[in-house]
Formats: structure tokens, sequence, C-alpha cells
């Protein structure tokens, strides 16, 4: 079910720590809204000429951006790419610079949803990935990841990243409509 997009649209980021279900969110976000979806990794991927699925190379390659002052043109480059005409929804801010961006573009239309799992859960998540907890929590504690926690004081909600589907679509579905009524009232 797509909810139609109502005047005036909306930019949702979201954000969380590797492995908490941000992207599932996201992704969930952008169908129910019928909404643009970007993807700060993405935007990296391209930049950088990097392999999307080399997760780890676009975690040097971020850190290297985020050392530098690269991650106000990263923002650059993101905030360029988003479709005036519709609603958006930008997958993986990572740096206050990523939040203030995204606000000083789009003002009270851009809102922030943080999503919050456990460790221990996350862990489990990117067995795949990562062979033991301890080189999971070495990429957990890297500096590209340093800054998310920070982010929870600007999200205009903070979501659990276990929950089920249908579950998820309603919580989704009220925060929408809570966004577009801030923004009207």
């Amino acid at each position: 079910m797509v909810l139609m997009p109502e005047s005036p649209r909306i930019v949702v980021g979201v954000t969380g720590r590797i492995g908490s279900g941000k992207t599932a969110v996201a992704r969930h976000l952008a169908e129910l809204l019928g909404a643009q979806y970007l993807r700060y990794s993405q935007i990296l991927a391209e930049w950088f000429k990097v392999d999307p699925s080399d997760k780890r190379r676009l975690q040097e390659v971020g850190e290297a951006v985020m050392s530098g002052d690269g991650q106000k043109q990263l923002n650059q480059r993101l905030v360029g790419r988003i479709d005036s005409a519709r609603d958006a929804v930008v997958d993986g801010l990572r740096h206050p610079i990523d939040f203030e961006s995204l606000r000083a573009r789009f003002g009270l239309r851009f809102f922030l949803v943080f999503v919050d799992t456990p460790a221990e859960i996350r862990y489990e998540r990117l067995r795949k990935r990562f062979d033991t907890y301890a080189s999971f929590r070495d990429a957990d504690l890297r500096t590209v990841e340093s800054n998310i926690d920070s982010l929870r004081a600007d999200a205009a909600t903070v979501l659990p990243g276990t929950m089920a589907t249908n579950e998820l679509t309603g919580s989704l579905q009220r925060l929408v409509g809570e966004f577009r009524q801030r923004i009207v009232a």
C-alpha cells in the first residue's frame, strides 16, 4: 500500500548503528510513501568509484571523508540529488553535518528517524559479515560510526529495530501522518 503524497512534501532521514535495521526501515518507508530513496553509501560509492557491496572499503572511504572537509561535500552531492517534486527518504545519516545539511535545505519538512537495536541483535544480523563478536565491535567502534549516537537527540522519533513488518508498517504510517501534521500546524 502506498500512502498518497499530501502537500507539503517531507524528507525523512534514517539513522542507526550498523545492523540496526535502518536500511529495512528506510526502504519500507520509501515504499509506503512512493518516495525517492537515497543512500549516503551509494553517493559515496559513486563519488569514489567503490563497489557499493564492499562495506569495509566504504567504511574506510567514509572515514577519510569524515576526517577532512569531505562530509560537507558529500552532503552537497546528496542534497543535489533529492527530487524537489516528491517525498524523499535518505538512508544512512552518520554525522551531525548530515542532519544539519538536510535541515538547512528542507527546514521543518525534514525529519530524522533513529533506529535503535541492541548490539547482540545487530551482531546476529551481521554474522555472515563478521566472524566474531570482536570483529563486529571493531567495525561498530570505527570513526565512521562514532557520531551516530549523537544524532538521537535530533531525531523526531526513535524506533526499535526489532519490530515485525506489520508493526513497522503501522508505526511508519502513524509517523508520516504526524510529520505532515507538524508541517501544517
